[in-house]
């Protein structure tokens, strides 16, 4: 009764009361696929005067006639439902096989491949975006969900909604989906934490991450205003009172002017205005001297390799130990799928399978530890590219004006925020431990606005 079509059908009819219609349908299946939907349909038919033909059916107002349509309908019904049965029991057993059968989520597409039919496989350049996006969340690089929505949408080639924006339903989508990190989860069908046979996007390490975040202590909502205005904007705070400093541009005669202003009012600041520029500068130089010197640098070098030759020695313990505990849960989900077989009690079956849930996934989590045990050749020489790059000259980062970069380094950097006077200047700096290990913060601090030498 609510099909577009059928909605059509009969409104057209109740616009033109005075004529008389024929409806015609080329089989009786087509009319309603439920007995009481299809009674209902005949009577509302009759009762706007429209005659109804069928082309393999023959339509009889008698008693007799009625009743072998009612048969007919049920015969239809019966069909529609054992068709919607056998469908989604191929879904299951194709699930169950480790081929996902819903639409292909954003960084997947379906692809049809010889002996596997129709597969997710990457799609670039959505899989990269997706990846980034998520493993920022999962490291801190994106505080909270808003984040990550803001820096899907500054990508052009991420699919956006007709007004040019990302859902924030369709963020918390990708950060539960566990298609990403290579497995399949299906409430409808009861499935969960099955090896896919799609290639991950993350690893199973950081799916977990994000859940954790996700559901561990909550972050006040994300900005929607941080932008290139204000580089500091919810990072610089008062030197009186250490309250955040808000930032906004004043209006003058010919043009406005940008300031941060303290506003606590017990605060002895409170309304008085700091320019932009000067705060900004001074905290650009505080970043200038966050640069290693060239011995200590080589220092930190030579111990991160050691590092590095430790933990593959431990690899091979690892190894076997992840193998012994795979073993313990392949055990133990085999003792409760037998006492699942011999349970009578519906609450039992329900918390027995509960059970086998939770076991599966801390069985795919130990079984993608097992493969990442022993990294891959190579891979040091790239983590320390990466990392080094950064360490040897954070300055790079801040002057390229890039907000994500730029908030990326104030949380890598500094532990709390930028204390700043508007008379004294700023305070000492608390910088992150590996900027202390290596001594970067040279050429005298500030404390209290005094100047002192190491």
């Amino acid at each position: 009764m609510k099909r577009p079509g059928m909605v059509a059908l009969l409104s057209f009819l109740d616009a033109q009361p005075d004529t008389d219609f024929v409806v015609i349908f080329d089989d009786l299946k087509r009319f309603a696929r439920d007995t009481r939907f299809h009674l209902d349909l005949r009577e509302a038919f009759r009762a706007r005067g429209a005659t109804i033909e069928c082309l393999n059916f023959k339509f009889d107002e008698t008693p007799e006639g009625e009743f072998i349509e009612t048969i007919m309908a049920a015969q239809g019904a019966l069909e529609r439902k054992q068709n919607g049965r056998q469908v989604a029991q191929k879904m299951k057993a194709r699930m169950q096989s480790g081929y996902w059968v819903h639409n292909a989520p954003v960084g997947y597409r379906y692809k049809t491949v010889k002996g596997h039919g129709k597969l997710l496989m990457i799609d670039e350049p959505h899989a990269s975006i997706v990846r980034e996006a998520l493993e920022g969340y999962a490291m801190g690089r994106f505080q909270t969900q808003s984040e990550v929505n803001r820096f899907l949408e500054t990508r052009p080639e991420f699919p956006y909604n007709k007004d040019g924006k990302v859902r924030p339903k369709r963020v918390v989508d990708m950060l539960i989906q566990p298609l990403y990190a290579g497995y399949i989860c299906s409430e409808v069908y009861g499935l969960k934490w099955l090896k896919g046979q799609h290639a991950p996007i993350i690893s199973m390490e950081t799916y977990e991450k994000i859940q954790t975040r996700r559901l561990g202590s909550a972050y006040a909502p994300a900005r929607a205003d941080i932008g290139e205005d204000f580089a500091l904007r919810g990072f610089a705070t008062c030197g009186d009172c250490s309250a955040p400093l808000r930032s906004s541009w004043s209006k003058g005669k010919y043009k406005s002017y940008p300031y941060y202003a303290c506003h606590t009012k017990s605060c002895d600041s409170y309304g008085k205005s700091i320019p932009r520029d000067r705060l900004e500068s001074a905290f650009d130089e505080v970043v200038k001297t966050l640069k290693p010197s060239p011995k200590l640098f080589a220092l930190a070098k030579l111990m991160i390799k050691d590092a590095w030759a430790a933990r593959l020695g431990q690899a091979k313990d690892m190894t076997l130990s992840v193998k012994r505990q795979i073993t313990d849960v392949e055990k133990q989900i085999e003792t409760l799928l037998g006492r699942i077989m011999n349970a009578t009690n519906d609450g039992v079956v329900s918390a027995y399978e509960e059970k086998i849930g939770t076991l599966e996934k801390t069985k795919a989590r130990l079984s993608e530890n097992l493969v990442n045990q022993v990294p891959p050749a190579g891979r040091f020489e790239e983590i320390i590219e990466l990392s080094l790059k950064f360490l040897s000259n954070p300055w790079k980062l801040w002057e390229s004006e890039d907000v994500i970069l730029r908030r990326t380094l104030l949380r890598l950097a500094f532990t709390e925020g930028f204390a700043y006077h508007r008379i004294e200047g700023h305070r000492t700096p608390q910088i992150s431990l590996p900027f202390k290990v290596l001594g970067m913060f040279s050429g005298g601090e500030k404390t209290n606005g005094a100047v002192g030498e190491d």
